[in-house]
């Protein structure tokens, strides 16, 4: 389909679009005036992962288009935790928590919007303002009303979970309820026509336009990006060492560019379209790179998208640290680090220490193979007691992608 306006031609050249309840109507009504559209993202931890990141980029295209973002935080919706992909219940978290994760959350989204009074300025509001204040009572018979549980049982949240016979509480199962009231209570209060989100949001979406038109006899529109998965099949946001989150205080910035910079081949073009503002022509160029030359591909891709989400000097410095580890052999000052007084530190308990394993028995599996390195020499002795004089470092390193530096203190 060819679109007529500038931010639907944005969305399909850089591959978000998947689905939407009305293609011609959105891009009728995107060409003539402002949308203010939403995406909600729940706080259940300090930072959102790069499994968040197609959304935020997305609000961020939404602005560059000359609409408005708005970014939904789910103070309310936390409290009882989206089924959607789930097999188990998620942990409560208490009200201060939430509070703080929220606070912690609106980092990334600073860097990649611009807040503001303006028409087209993005704003944050919190779902906790109106579901906290929202009567039972009043709920069921203002809400309630409108959802039928032959049609709650058969979206794919409630439908495999209990096929799989694993629970599901009545908390949870409301929450489809509380989304589509999202979306019902924007539209009402601040004029929202569009609410985005990834495919596995699509039920719940649809719900809420549903409920907006039969609750205020107004339409509102949906659109969803693919399911974002990695070249061979992995869900982004989640490796082996963990989740790649957003926010410096859970990944540093080293770590965060060497995902980017570690991605598989296949992937360059798509990422660098999704996640970074080069221009489509200066990707195609990169992405058509043979050889050892994509490698380049993936150091701009890398660049990019860490000054993006960390600014351009966490990405010089990121990018000067992996060139002086992998070329010259040194040591990185970006480099994850460990502190080791004068008892010194054994070997699996440094690779725990550093990130590069989840525990020391998995430490010890990876130092038997032979994949671990002092000074870039392999050592096999997993109890090894590895001493650091004061004031020196050592680098120890996993395999030929993880290195840190054991400071002496």
């Amino acid at each position: 389909m060819t679109y007529s306006s500038s931010l639907l031609r944005l969305l399909d050249e850089r591959g978000y679009i998947h689905q939407m309840t009305d293609a011609a109507g959105l891009d009728a009504l995107a060409a003539r005036q402002v949308i203010p559209g939403y995406i909600g993202f729940d706080a259940t931890a300090p930072s959102l992962h790069i499994g968040s990141l197609v959304q935020i980029m997305m609000l961020r295209r939404l602005q560059q288009a000359g609409h408005k973002p708005i970014v939904l935080m789910g103070g309310g919706t936390t409290r009882i935790g989206d089924p959607t992909g789930r097999d188990e219940s998620r942990k409560m978290l208490s009200d201060e928590t939430i509070e703080a994760n929220i606070a912690s959350i609106r980092t990334i989204f600073s860097r990649l919007l611009t807040f503001g009074d303006g028409p087209t300025d993005a704003v944050m509001v919190n779902n906790h303002d109106w579901l906290g204040q929202l009567g039972y009572i009043q709920l069921l018979q203002e809400v309630g009303t409108h959802f039928t549980v032959n049609r709650m049982l058969s979206f794919d949240s409630v439908r495999l979970r209990l096929e799989r016979e694993q629970p599901m509480t009545f908390l949870e199962f409301n929450y489809m309820i509380l989304q589509g009231y999202d979306f019902r209570h924007l539209s009402k209060t601040m004029g929202v026509m569009l609410q985005m989100g990834g495919s596995d949001q699509w039920g719940n979406i649809v719900n809420g336009i549903e409920l907006t038109r039969r609750m205020d006899a107004r339409e509102v529109l949906g659109l969803t990006t693919p399911l974002l998965t990695t070249a061979d099949g992995a869900k982004m946001g989640k490796t082996a060492a963990g989740a790649v989150w957003l926010n410096e205080d859970q990944l540093p910035a080293y770590d965060f560019w060497q995902y980017w910079r570690n991605c598989d081949d296949r992937d360059v073009g798509r990422f660098l379209r999704l996640f970074t503002d080069l221009p489509l022509d200066e990707i195609a160029r990169l992405e058509s790179l043979e050889g050892a030359a994509i490698n380049d591909a993936k150091v701009v891709l890398a660049n990019e998208v860490t000054a993006l989400c960390r600014g351009r000097d966490a990405a010089v410095a990121a990018e000067a640290t992996a060139r002086e580890t992998f070329a010259g052999g040194g040591l990185g000052e970006d480099l994850p680090t460990v502190e080791v007084d004068g008892d010194g530190i054994r070997l699996a308990a440094a690779c725990t220490a550093l990130g590069f394993t989840a525990s020391n028995g998995e430490a010890k599996r990876k130092i038997a193979e032979g994949a671990v390195r002092l000074d870039d020499s392999v050592v096999e002795d997993a109890a090894m007691l590895i001493v650091v004089h004061a004031g020196a470092t050592r680098k120890l390193s996993l395999g030929k992608k993880k290195h840190g530096i054991l400071k002496g203190i």
